[in-house]
């Protein structure tokens, strides 16, 4: 039984989600962030040397970061399901929007250290703003022509991104507003019954 140990409102939400998609059962232990600075509790940067989330334990492993773990799920448990074959024409889509999520999360957390930053460097802020924008210009773009990330089959690829379009948000990041196609694209991942249920598991009190 894979255990999920999820950290309130952090990218283990893809995890649960994964597995209501695999229909594969599991055990979830939350683990509620420090009131004082919102940051993970101690019991929780005990699991993992790298004290990341999300973290799963099946039997005698530990595992962290989200490829690791959606790759290892899909193959080890889901007969391959969600997983695009290097066969497909879809392929290199799929291997590319996997990495979406961490593009795009690597250039929020470097524009964070630059507004804290005692002397911001306008050349490093031009090329934060033309990455992002390069990034949510390309996946609205690629929307207008698949019902997908990796073409018209929902993906791991789908599982990865979605954070960063929906709760990178929340925490100060780029909204999709203005993309029309990502949009449509957030409404038909919403809709998704697996994805339904997994929120409500992943956020309780939502």
């Amino acid at each position: 039984m894979i255990t999920i140990h999820h950290l309130g409102v952090s990218q283990s939400d893809r995890i649960v989600w994964l597995m209501e998609e695999l229909g594969l059962p599991y055990n979830i232990k939350f683990y509620h962030r420090k009131v004082e600075d919102n940051t993970a509790p101690d019991e929780y940067l005990a699991l993992h040397p790298a004290a990341t989330s999300p973290i799963i334990e099946d039997g005698e492993l530990t595992l962290c970061e989200s490829n690791a773990i959606v790759e290892y799920l899909c193959h080890k448990y889901g007969n391959g399901r969600l997983v695009i074959p290097h066969t497909d024409e879809n392929y290199a889509d799929y291997l590319y929007w996997m990495q979406f999520n961490s593009n795009t999360l690597t250039v929020f957390m470097a524009e964070l250290a630059l507004k804290e930053s005692a002397t911001l460097n306008s050349a490093v802020q031009k090329i934060l703003l033309r990455r992002r924008e390069g990034y949510y210009q390309h996946i609205n773009n690629h929307l207008s022509k698949n019902q997908y990330l990796a073409g018209n089959s929902f993906s791991c690829a789908d599982i990865m991104s979605v954070f960063a379009l929906t709760t990178l948000p929340l925490f100060g990041g780029r909204t999709v507003d203005d993309l029309p196609h990502v949009k449509r694209y957030l409404a038909d991942i919403g809709a998704r019954p697996a994805y339904i249920k997994a929120m409500k598991i992943a956020w309780p009190n939502i």
